[in-house]
C-alpha cells in the first residue's frame, strides 16, 4: 500500500480507569474487531475511523498500565508494542496517553514515563465535563508548554467528545516529533515533576473530594458497605428472573411457533425430526435463557463503569487475603460469573504468581453464564414460583443460594490451598481507587451487544453442531423390528447413556441425564439443548409437547435429582474452553490436571450428599 494511503497507526495507553476504552468506542464505534496478541491471550483491541481530512485511522486499545516497569503480563503487553519490540505487531505511528482530568496527580507519572520513550505523542485530557462539575480547573495550554507535547481535552462519553481529538491528530500529521524528553526515566525525579506540574497547570478546589469521601465513608464501611455489597448481588440475582420473564416468554412462544410451523409443513420422517426435534427444540431451549445472562452482564458492565468495582474488591481485601487471596482477586472472579475463561485471563492483572495461581484455580468455581440456563431449567421446573415475605422472588432466592454456595466454596478450596503452600505471608493491595460516574450508556450498549454475538455465535455454532450431532446418535440406528421398549433406548447415545447410568445412579441421574453431560462438557449450555432433544424425541413417540422441557423433567425426575444436579453443575468443570483457557495462562498440564481432579472429586461429591440427604428427608 502506498505510504500516502497508508492508514496512519494510533495507540491509545493509560491507566486502568482513565477512559481510554470508552474514547476508543467512541471514535470507532462498530468498527472495530477483539483478537489476543500472538503467543499471550491478552486482549487486542483495533478499530477503524476517519479523520477529518479523509484519512484512514487504525486505532490500537492498548491494555490498561500503570507503569512501563512492567508487574504483570497486560503491562508487558503494552511496554514492547508501544516501543515496537512486540514479534508481529507494528510500531505505532503515534501514541496517545489518555488521562483522567479528575485524577491528574496519578496518571501524569505515566506520561512523563511515555514520554521519556522519545516516541511521537499526544496527551488527551479525558472527562474534562467531570473535571469541570468538581471545580477543577485544568490549564491545557499551561500543561502542553510544560510536557512538550500537544494536549487536548476529550470527553469520551460524550456525542463529538473526541473530535478536537482527532482534529488535532490530522492536523499534525506527518508534523509530530519525538517527545523532547528522552532521558532514562527515574521514579524519585518523575513525583517532583508530577507535583509541579500541578502546581502550574491544575487548580483543584478544597472540596474536589468531597462527594467521594463521602459516599465512600459508606461503599467502604466495614459493616455497612458489606451490607451494601450483599444487597447489590441479592438485587442482581433477582432482577435475573423478575426482569427477564416477558423476554423469555416471548422468545419461548416464537420457539414453540416455528417448531409447530415447520411440523405442519413437513412430512413426518427424519428431515422434520432434524428440524423440530433437533434444531429448533435444541437451539431455542438455549436462546430462551439470553435475556437472563444479559440481565447480569448488565449489572456486571454497570457496576465496572461506575467505579464501584476496585471499592468492592478494596473492601473484599482483607477477607480474600484470609483464604489465600487478594483483593485484586475480586475483579477476576466477578468477571468468570460472565465466563470464567475471560474471569481467568484477567487474573493475569494480579502481581503475585501465588495469588495469580489461586484465583485461576478456583475460577471455574464461580457460576458462569454458561450455567445459567441449567439453573433456570431445574429452577422453574421444581421450585414453585411464590412470593417470600411479600418481597422476594423464591426463584431468585435458590438461584442467589446458588451462587452464594459457588463462592463459599471458592473461599474454602482457596483457603485448603492456602495451607499446603509453603508461602503464607500477606501480599499488600495496592489499588486505585477512581472518582464515581455514571455509567455511559453508550458503552454499557456496546459491551452488551458484545456478549450476546459471543452467546449467539457459540449458538450458532458448536452448540448447533452438538445438537444435530446428537440428534443423529439419539435417532440412528432405528429399533429392530421386535423392540419392545422406546425406539431411543437403542441408539447409539442412549446405548452410551444406558452404559453410563450404574455410575451415576448414586447421584439420583438416568441415563438422559448421563447423555446430556457428554456433550456439555463443550459447552455447560448444550445440557440445555441435549435434554430438550432427548426429550422431544421420547415425547415425539408418546404423543407428547416436546417444547414443555420443564414440565418433562418435573414429571420424570425427583426433586432429589434435580437438587443434585443443580449442585453437580456448582462444581463440574463441564467446559474444555475453561480447563485450555488454564492451560494457556498457567503454561503447565500439571495446574490443568490438578483443578480437573478437584473439580469433578468435589462435583462428584457434592452431588452424591445432596441426593442421599435429600432421598433421606423424603425428597428421592
Amino acid at each position: 500500500m502506498d505510504a500516502a494511503v497508508k492508514p496512519m497507526r494510533i495507540a491509545l495507553v493509560g491507566n486502568p480507569n482513565c477512559g481510554k476504552t470508552a474514547l476508543f468506542n467512541r471514535i470507532t464505534g462498530s468498527r472495530q474487531k477483539v483478537a489476543n496478541y500472538a503467543g499471550v491471550t491478552v486482549e487486542r483491541k483495533e478499530g477503524r475511523a476517519l479523520l477529518p481530512s479523509g484519512r484512514e485511522l487504525a486505532l490500537l486499545d492498548l491494555p490498561g498500565a500503570y507503569s512501563l516497569q512492567a508487574a504483570s503480563l497486560d503491562e508487558a503487553v503494552t511496554r514492547d508494542v508501544i516501543r515496537g519490540f512486540y514479534p508481529g505487531e507494528p510500531a505505532p505511528d503515534v501514541l496517545v496517553c489518555v488521562v483522567d482530568a479528575t485524577n491528574l496527580r496519578l496518571h501524569l507519572r505515566f506520561v512523563l514515563e511515555v514520554r521519556a520513550l522519545g516516541k511521537p505523542m499526544l496527551v488527551a485530557v479525558n472527562m474534562m465535563d467531570a473535571a469541570q462539575r468538581r471545580g477543577i480547573h485544568v490549564d491545557l495550554p499551561a500543561l502542553e508548554r510544560e510536557l512538550g507535547v500537544p494536549v487536548v481535552a476529550s470527553v469520551a462519553v460524550r456525542s463529538g467528545g473526541a473530535d478536537a481529538l482527532l482534529s488535532r491528530i490530522d492536523q499534525s500529521a506527518g508534523r509530530l516529533h519525538p517527545a523532547q524528553t528522552t532521558e532514562a526515566f527515574a521514579e524519585a525525579e518523575s513525583h517532583t515533576e508530577v507535583r509541579r506540574l500541578l502546581a502550574l497547570a491544575v487548580q483543584m478546589p478544597d472540596s474536589v473530594n468531597r462527594f467521594d469521601e463521602a459516599l465512600d465513608r459508606w461503599a467502604l464501611h466495614p459493616v455497612v458497605g458489606f451490607a451494601l455489597l450483599a444487597a447489590v448481588m441479592f438485587l442482581m440475582f433477582q432482577a435475573v428472573y423478575a426482569w427477564a420473564t416477558p423476554l423469555m416468554d416471548g422468545i419461548d412462544g416464537t420457539t414453540a411457533w416455528l417448531s409447530a410451523a415447520a411440523s405442519s409443513v413437513l412430512p413426518a420422517g427424519p428431515l422434520s425430526s432434524l428440524l423440530v426435534d433437533g434444531v429448533i427444540a435444541g437451539l431455542g431451549g438455549v436462546l430462551v435463557f439470553l435475556p437472563q445472562i444479559l440481565i447480569l452482564f448488565l449489572f456486571i458492565l454497570a457496576l465496572e463503569e461506575s467505579g464501584y468495582l476496585p471499592r468492592a474488591a478494596f473492601l473484599l481485601d482483607r477477607v480474600m487475603s484470609g483464604v489465600g487471596l487478594s483483593g485484586r482477586s475480586f475483579i477476576p472472579l466477578l468477571s468468570s460469573f460472565a465466563c470464567a475463561v475471560p474471569g481467568i485471563m484477567a487474573a493475569r492483572s494480579i502481581q503475585d504468581p501465588r495469588d495469580r495461581l489461586a484465583t485461576i484455580l478456583v475460577a471455574p468455581l464461580m457460576t458462569c453464564s454458561a450455567r445459567l440456563p441449567v439453573y433456570a431449567l431445574l429452577i422453574g421446573a421444581f421450585i414453585p414460583r411464590r412470593e417470600v415475605a411479600g418481597l422476594f422472588n423464591l426463584q431468585g432466592l435458590v438461584l442467589f443460594a446458588l451462587y452464594a454456595a459457588a463462592i463459599a466454596s471458592a473461599l474454602l478450596v482457596s483457603w485448603v490451598m492456602k495451607r499446603w503452600r509453603r508461602d503464607r505471608g500477606e501480599h499488600v493491595l495496592l489499588l486505585e481507587l477512581p472518582s464515581y460516574r455514571w455509567p455511559n450508556p453508550r458503552d454499557i450498549a456496546i459491551g452488551l451487544w458484545e456478549r450476546a454475538m459471543i452467546f449467539l455465535k457459540r449458538v450458532g455454532g458448536i452448540i448447533l453442531a452438538l445438537t444435530v450431532l446428537l440428534w443423529f446418535l439419539l435417532s440412528f440406528p432405528g429399533a429392530p423390528a421386535d423392540a419392545v421398549g422406546p425406539a431411543i433406548d437403542y441408539s447409539f447415545a442412549g446405548r452410551l447413556g444406558h452404559l453410563l447410568e450404574p455410575v451415576f445412579a448414586p447421584l439420583g441421574f438416568g441415563w438422559q441425564i448421563c447423555i446430556a453431560l457428554i456433550p456439555a462438557m463443550a459447552a455447560r449450555e448444550v445440557a440445555v439443548s441435549s435434554l430438550a432433544t432427548v426429550y422431544a424425541l421420547s415425547a415425539a413417540d408418546e404423543g407428547q409437547n416436546a417444547q414443555a422441557l420443564g414440565a418433562l423433567i418435573a414429571q420424570d425426575w425427583s426433586l432429589a435429582t434435580a437438587l443434585a444436579l443443580l449442585v453437580w453443575f456448582i462444581y463440574a468443570p463441564q467446559c474444555i474452553s475453561t480447563l485450555a483457557t488454564i492451560k494457556r495462562e498457567t503454561q503447565s498440564w500439571k495446574q490443568t490436571g490438578i483443578a480437573t481432579i478437584y473439580l469433578f472429586a468435589l462435583a462428584y461429591g457434592a452431588a452424591l450428599l445432596t441426593y442421599q440427604i435429600a432421598v433421606w428427608l423424603g425428597a428421592g
